[in-house]
Parts: C-alpha cells; structure tokens; sequence
C-alpha cells in the first residue's frame, strides 16, 4: 500500500501525466465543438505542461515546494489558450496547496485538488460549466469524500479517476454545443488524461513520451531593428531568474534601475524574472546574487547581434529609435498577408499564431518588453488567446489595455477607432464600442460528419461558420461563401471585407468579388490577400 507521496513521486506523477497527455494531444484536438481542422485544446494543454516539464527539469533536488513552484512558474508561463490557462491555474493552486510539505497524504492530495480548482474558477471571470472547470470541480469534490476512507494512494487515485470520467461523460448534458456535435469536453478530457498518467506512474509503470519534439515551442519573431550600433546606448541585453525571500519583485526593480534601461521584472512565489539593457551585467548580477541565487542567466551583446542582424535581413517597418512613445500596439496573426495589414495599422510586434496555435502567456511577456511605449494596447483577435493575454497584462508592470477581439476583422475594426490624441481610457471605450459594429465569418473543411444549428455535415464539407453558428455546409467554396455573406447581410450593412487565404488563388478570389459586387450593388466589396492558413476566407460586414 502506497500511503504517502514524497517530492520524488510527485514529480514522477506530473511527469507521466503530462507525457500522457502528450501522447494523445490528437485525440483531444479533434473534440473540437466545431468539425474544423485546427481544434487545439489538447496541443494547447500539452504545450502548456510542457513549460511546466521544462521548469520541472531545472530542479536538482525533490522537495516538494520546489517541484510545486517550478510547476505553477512553468505553466504560468507556458499557458496558451483557454485551457492551458485553466490547467496553468490548476496547476498553480495545487502547488500552493502543498507548499511547506515533505510528504502528502491522500487527504493532503485531495486537497491540492481542490484548491486548484478554486483557483481556476477565480480566474476565470465567467465560469461556464460543461468544461474542464466542471471536472476539476467534480473530481477534487469527490477527492475530499474519497480521501476520509482510503488511504492507500493507488485506490484513491483510481476512485478519483472514475468520478472524473462520469463528470467528462456529463458535460454534454451541461453544454448543448457539446451535444450537438456528440463529443464530451475537451479540456476535461486532456484532465483525465493527466489524472490517467499520474495513476500509471502510482503503479510503477510511468508513462513515457512518444513524440519528443512535437511539444516544441513555436518562438516568435520580434521586429528587427534598422539603426546603427553606435546608437545602442546599453551594450547587453541581460536576463535571469532571481530566487529569493529577502526581496520582491518591486525592490529588485528599484535596485536594477541604476544599471540600464528596458528594464522588466515579473515576481512570482519567491522567483524574480528580470531583464534589463546593461553595461555592466556583472554589477547587476552581483547585486542580485545578494539576495538569493541565480536560476538562469543569459547575457547578449545587442552591437554584435545587431550587426548580424542588420546584414541577415532588413526591415525598414520596425521603429528606429529607443526614445519612449505614448501608445504601442501587439496584435495576433496567423497569416503573412494579414500581418502586413496589421503593421500598416501601426502595430509594432506581430506574434505569429492564432486559431492553428495560440500564443503563450510568455510569448505576451515577450512582445511586452520590445516595446518602449507608456500604454501597450493588445488585441488578440481570437476568443481562445484573451485569456493568456489577460494573464500577462496581470504579470507584466506596463501599463496594458487587452481589448477583447475574438476576429482579425474585430482587431481592423478596434484599430480603426483608434484616435492618437485621446486618452488611454477613451481609446478604450471607442475600440470595445466598436466591436459590436462588425459581423464576421470563416470559410473552412469539416473534418468529420456531424448535424449542428440543424444543418448537415459531411466529412470534406465546405463550411461557413459565424457568430459561433454553423450557417452552410455544401461543395463550393464561393457558393458558401456567398451563402454565409448572405446570412451577415442587413439593410444597415455598406461595407463587405473579404481576406482569402493561402489555398484561394488571387484570381479565385477576383472573381467571388465580382459576383458579390453584382449581387450586392449598393455595397462596398473589399478584397484583401490575408494569407491565413485553413480557412479559405474570413470575412467581415460592417
């Protein structure tokens, strides 16, 4: 009988669990409420704990307040989409939860669980039930009961695992979108999968990797600079990762003012992230080794990158001078010809992803610091990546605006309102008032049958999809695209937007515009080479 868990099996459970979920991250993606080809919850969940396994690596001892704070760090960071950023949570509360013990009981497990799942709900700012929120609630519910009577951790896990299934099995009774499309929760499922992992390492039999390299993580790519190396005021862009319980993250920032500039510092539970351009890295790393220890260090030297740079490639649209401006603007994109758009808006740092892969809370961080602006506006331009975004406007102590975009035409529309001389808060109101003025749809493939919002769907089916409804399914793409602008269409309607992707032909998409142009002559057709991969054209009514 197993009656207790120490820091080692721990991290052997979070380690078979999050290999568990690697391993069946496909089955979990196409559970997808919509029969689309880029469902991602389970590449989401999987590249999330695959921060938190990186972290995990980094710790050369097995006490469990380290395994815990490497976890909730690395996931944290990690998180992207909506359920990775619910399973960073969970995660965040269950190392919380065990922080200061050297061994836990089924009872102390138990109640991990459901602090995680206090913590995921708090963090969620409207909780729907039918989701892995549901399953976390349920099984660390039935934990509490399970843990007064059994002790032995091997049958505990077991029951606990049996109650999360029937909760999973619930969730189309809690969610109709669910089912209709005849498919339990997705994120509930990648739940249930880790819960699986961490039982089969319970029982000597952890569960190994089979694919190691598609977890990696996409990197962004941040604009290139076109100024001169003389210009480079602070030689060496300096970051580490401070431990410490002397100090917070708001006195370290005090005492690396003095070193350079860019500085940004993120504190969470006793670990410091710092970044700062420097002369003198050694001086500011001696300082820092004063309060603690030094987990990470990287030092590079911005001339000599800089030159590399300049003669690799050069990109005249990236801003040439470090002088502070009032407002900077993050956008998401998932298509070559949509980025360009969004950089002729003004946006300054484009990250690469969208619907096919959702940025990570650390990708935001990232993009955060290459801007040296007063007020940094993000539109994330898709319902799955606002919360990550959110999560890094909470770590990061810049001055953030998240304006909830669930499109790339909502994201046109907000940077449209867009008004230099106002106000932070009044720019805010006019972009949030303006997404309510544009109506939007995708056209893509189905990837299995299904009948949803009473229309039937085959396997290859064109499809439209707008305003969360299936609208038309059939054979053509034109024909459903015509269908779907039909359906967004009103009398108060002037303008028609279309960007086609990657798999249209410029002459395909010449052609719908003309036929649209006939069909609707008091309406303005626009057409524009977004580039996006999968979805033959998104469009938006206005």
């Amino acid at each position: 009988m197993i009656q207790y868990i120490d820091g080692k099996n721990l991290r052997d459970l979070f380690v078979s669990g999050a290999n568990n979920l690697q391993n069946h991250k496909d089955l979990v993606d196409k559970l997808n409420v919509f029969p689309v080809p880029d469902g991602d919850t389970g590449t989401n969940m999987s590249l999330t704990i695959s921060y938190a396994m990186k972290e995990l690596s980094k710790v050369d001892n097995e006490e469990i307040t380290n395994i815990g704070k490497a976890l909730s760090r690395g996931s944290l960071m990690g998180a992207r989409g909506n359920s990775g950023v619910i399973l960073s949570q969970i995660i965040r509360g269950i190392a919380k939860s065990v922080e200061g013990k050297e061994k836990l009981s089924t009872a102390d497990f138990a109640e991990s669980l459901k602090c995680g799942s206090d913590t995921a709900y708090k963090a969620v700012i409207k909780p729907i039930e039918g989701t892995i929120l549901t399953v976390i609630r349920e099984s660390s519910e039935a934990a509490i009961k399970i843990a007064k009577s059994e002790e032995d951790f091997i049958t505990f896990l077991e029951l606990v695992i049996k109650e999360a299934n029937d909760s999973l099995n619930r969730t189309p009774e809690l969610l109709k979108a669910l089912k209709e499309a005849g498919v339990v929760d997705s994120g509930g499922k990648g739940l249930v999968l880790v819960y699986e992992g961490m039982l089969e390492a319970l029982k000597g039999s952890p569960i190994e990797i089979k694919d190691s390299n598609s977890s990696e993580v996409k990197e962004i790519k941040a604009p290139q600079g076109n100024i001169a190396t003389e210009d480079i005021k602070f030689q060496y862009c300096t970051e580490f990762i401070l431990e410490s319980d002397k100090v917070d993250d708001l006195q370290i920032r005090d005492k690396m003012l003095k070193y350079g500039d860019s500085l940004a510092v993120v504190g969470d539970e006793g670990v410091i992230k710092v970044h700062v351009h420097t002369n003198d890295p050694g001086l500011a790393l001696q300082e820092a080794l004063a309060y603690g220890q030094l987990l990470t260090i990287k030092i590079e030297n911005m001339k000599l990158q800089h030159e590399n740079t300049l003669i690799e490639a050069k990109d005249e649209s990236a801003p040439t001078t470090e002088e502070e401006k009032e407002y900077g603007f993050i956008a998401t994109s998932m298509g070559d010809g949509l980025a360009k758009i969004f950089k002729d808006f003004g946006v300054d740092h484009i990250i690469e992803g969208g619907q096919t892969m959702n940025p990570s809370t650390e990708d935001f961080m990232n993009a955060i610091e290459t801007i040296n602006a007063r007020n940094i506006f993000i539109f994330p331009n898709n319902s799955n990546i606002i919360m990550a975004a959110n999560q890094a406007k909470e770590l990061s102590e810049k001055n953030i605006v998240v304006i909830p975009t669930k499109n790339t035409p909502q994201g046109f529309t907000a940077l449209v309102s867009f008004n230099g001389d106002a106000s932070v808060e009044e720019n805010e109101e006019a972009m949030m008032e303006s997404l309510s003025l544009v109506k939007s749809g995708q056209v893509t493939y189905a990837v299995r049958d299904t009948v949803m919002n009473d229309v039937e769907v085959k396997e290859g089916n064109i499809i439209a999809i707008a305003e969360g409804k299936l609208q038309a399914a059939g054979e053509g793409v034109s024909d459903i695209t015509t269908k779907l602008v039909e359906n967004l269409v009103d009398e108060d309607s002037a303008i028609i937007t279309l960007f086609y992707g990657e798999d249209v032909s410029e002459e395909e998409a010449n052609n719908l515009r003309d036929e649209l142009e006939e069909k609707f002559d008091d309406i303005d057709v626009e057409l524009y080479y977004g580039g996006q991969p999968l979805y033959y054209y998104l469009i938006s009514v206005e």
